[in-house]
């Protein structure tokens, strides 16, 4: 009998282990980049993401995100290596967008089946109005638009700051700002092909 319950303990503890394993696991995924998240967490979701990246700039990527599983994620930078400091500041910043679904938490992290809602938007023709608060956002975010380059994030982006004028009445600061925390590119504060 003795033997029988120290096996039900060593199981009951391996038991425990392994759901205290998956749900810490899952945990950190809801976390990584919640508002209740700590430095560690970024952290730990920059080491990751920095060396596992999915993401390149070219057409052929571009046009596979039509394709991929809503599931699926585009990850990691698509031109640059990822700078850890700018990293974190990035998702504290997006942060306060976190009420908005449309807009990606983590820029290095994105749901395909949200680039996929989002990439349409880019077609869309905006009023007199909604184009000069684009236009705003072109002339004075970072990298003079949506992306470095007009690739897969540029559409996205770019369709997610038609989306966010028209629906959400945000300016053409906002939208700056916005694509300026968004930025995926990888590379410093600095970074810009200005």
């Amino acid at each position: 009998m003795y033997r029988g319950s120290q096996l039900k303990i060593k199981l009951l503890g391996v038991a425990v282990a392994i759901a205290l394993a998956l749900g810490g696991g899952l945990l950190f995924q809801d976390r990584a980049v919640g508002e209740e998240a700590g430095d560690e967490a970024p952290m730990s979701r920059f080491e990751y993401l920095s060396e596992n990246g999915n993401s390149n700039c070219s057409r052929e990527f571009m046009d596979s995100i039509a394709h991929m599983p809503a599931t699926a994620l585009i990850q990691g930078s698509c031109c640059s290596p990822m700078d850890a400091h700018r990293y974190v500041e990035q998702v504290n910043g997006l942060r306060k967008y976190k009420d908005i679904s449309a807009i990606p938490s983590d820029p290095y992290d994105i749901p395909a089946g949200l680039a996929q809602k989002l990439m349409p938007y880019y077609a869309v023709e905006l009023n007199e109005a909604e184009q000069a608060a684009y236009d705003y956002a072109m002339a004075n975010s970072d990298e003079r638009g949506p992306c470095c380059c007009q690739c897969w994030r540029w559409q996205v982006y770019g369709g997610l700051a038609k989306k966010l004028i028209r629906e959400e009445g945000f300016t053409g600061e906002q939208i700056a700002e916005l694509w300026d925390l968004s930025d995926g590119c990888g590379g410093g504060e600095d970074h810009s092909h200005t």
